[in-house]
């Protein structure tokens, strides 16, 4: 499988966990309940999965392969880079309910970048 396979699809699994996380935010804090342990671990997981996509980026840069529009894409990676450890430093890293609201958020604010994202990376067709 090509590298940009790869890519692409780690792209389509941060998609759908970042849905799957914000959602699960925004239904916890409909049911008045903050941030617990099991969601500050899918928030790890989702950073890291954001940082194997950078890495995986970078790879692809050095063989040359590079996005359709390349400034924007890499924007887009910085920020979503930063969106989760944003969050935690602008809620000072509580756990209350409003906290869990600033979570689900972030994270579908970074459903959109992940989207955007993917449209600025690939290949225009010849």
């Amino acid at each position: 499988m090509p590298i940009s396979a790869i890519h692409a699809s780690l792209s389509n699994t941060a998609l759908l966990y970042f849905l799957a996380i914000s959602l699960w935010g925004f239904w916890r804090f409909f049911r008045r309940q903050g941030v617990d342990s099991a969601y500050w671990g899918t928030l790890v997981i989702a950073e890291l999965l954001i940082l194997a996509q950078i890495a995986l980026g970078i790879y692809m840069w050095t063989l040359g392969l590079r996005p359709a529009r390349p400034t924007i894409h890499i924007l887009y990676g910085v920020v979503l880079a930063m969106m989760i450890p944003g969050a935690y430093v602008y809620t000072s890293g509580r756990d209350a309910r409003r906290d869990i609201l600033v979570y689900g958020t972030a994270t579908i604010i970074a459903v959109g970048l992940i989207t955007r994202s993917a449209f600025t990376g690939a290949v225009p067709l010849p």
